[in-house]
């Protein structure tokens, strides 16, 4: 594509970019099933985390594009939380609000929490990094699932073990 296609379709190349986030991301955003509502707080923890790596393992590209963003502190980064990061959020932060003030969840800063959750997606998508630490050459869609759902299971124990809200 040319500047002068990006330009005259989509205004400029801020705008084309936000364009192909919105065609991707939004896609994505639809293959997650929302926690279920009213459901017990640590179900809806852990299927928010389940199908948050289900659904990034599906599309490796837009977990890596969102990790890179992460390090810049640009209107990119703004125009991704605003319209993708912080709605998704909210989804599951009211029931992680309940869980640490009931001591069934550790108590860490909220940025802790997130990162603890967002950033292992990395170990999923990040494929030649995986592969040099025993991961198989070419992992089926099925292996690939069931890494998500063991990192999934992993975060979230982790989380929820007993004790956990009295470590700091």
């Amino acid at each position: 594509m040319s500047h002068t296609f990006i330009n005259d379709r989509y205004g400029s190349k801020a705008a084309f970019w936000r364009a192909v986030v919105d065609a991707a991301l939004g896609a994505q955003l639809t293959r997650m099933a929302p926690p279920a509502p009213g459901g017990d707080d640590k179900d809806v923890v852990r299927q928010f985390v389940t199908e948050f790596y289900r659904v990034n393992v599906g599309e490796p590209y837009l977990a890596m594009l969102m990790l890179d963003e992460f390090g810049r502190d640009t209107e990119r980064l703004d125009y991704l939380y605003q319209r993708y990061i912080e709605p998704t959020l909210a989804l599951v932060v009211p029931s992680i609000e309940r869980l640490t003030a009931s001591g069934d969840m550790a108590r860490v800063p909220m940025d802790v929490l997130f990162f603890a959750i967002i950033a292992p997606v990395g170990g999923l998508v990040q494929e030649p990094f995986a592969r040099r630490l025993g991961r198989p050459e070419h992992p089926t869609q099925a292996e690939r699932l069931a890494r998500a759902s063991a990192l999934a299971q992993l975060v979230v124990d982790g989380l929820l073990a007993p004790g956990a809200a009295k470590r700091r």
